[in-house]
């Protein structure tokens, strides 16, 4: 029996398989956040002037905190990657993984990546940061991916998530519809906000800024 990930990339069996890893990105594997970034390295100088113009209200709300993160990525998304052509936003997606991630990669977590890797275990990256880039970076280094996901159609990009933000509730939910949790003996979940504690608190050991997470309940 395979992990349902698994099974959709066509990778090896998880038939010995006892442990599942889950990570954040931005802020756990990462230094900074990476999303913000992406947007301003990928995206024309006259189409952000333009977005901060439309999104400017919403910024504002969000600075001072009465719009979240959750709520503001999507607009932000789809303003910046509305009608922008696959190839060419693919193509600065490996730019950005090979130019700039390495810069704000943590290697104590690379490290842990590796241990687990080492053990066997499944390692899967669970963000709420969009899937061009990401999806190179997992490539590359071997493990699977949930994340929010932009849609495609007729080769172009509408800016718009298929299966919404990944953050929060809807980690846990993505989760548990790609990954059959009851092949795993032991959960281990790794998160650095509040946006990752349901995912902390779905695993049997989690840590949150690297300390040890006392989880609320496990599911």
């Amino acid at each position: 029996m395979r992990s349902k990930l698994a099974a959709e990339r066509g990778v090896k069996s998880f038939e010995v398989q006892m442990n599942l890893a889950l990570f954040d990105f931005d802020g756990t594997i990462t230094t900074r956040d990476t999303y913000t970034k992406f947007v301003f390295s990928s995206t024309k100088l006259a189409r952000l002037v333009i977005g901060a113009c439309l999104l400017f209200p919403v910024i504002i709300f969000h600075k001072v905190g009465l719009v979240s993160a959750p709520k503001i990525r999507p607009l932000i998304s789809r303003v910046a990657f509305m009608g922008v052509p696959e190839k060419q936003l693919d193509a600065s997606a490996e730019r950005y993984v090979s130019e700039y991630l390495p810069s704000v990669i943590r290697n104590d977590m690379l490290q842990k990546i590796a241990e687990h890797k080492e053990n066997s275990d499944h390692v899967v990256v669970v963000s709420a940061s969009v899937s061009p880039y990401l999806k190179v970076w997992c490539r590359n280094h071997e493990v699977d991916l949930i994340c929010s996901e932009l849609e495609v159609r007729n080769g172009r990009f509408t800016g718009a998530y298929l299966n919404g933000d990944c953050s929060n509730e809807r980690k846990v939910e993505r989760i548990k519809e790609r990954i059959d949790l009851s092949l795993y003996s032991e959960i281990f979940a790794y998160g650095d906000s509040e946006e990752d504690y349901p995912m902390l608190n779905l695993a049997h050991t989690s840590f949150y800024r690297g300390e040890l997470f006392e989880v609320a309940s496990v599911e």
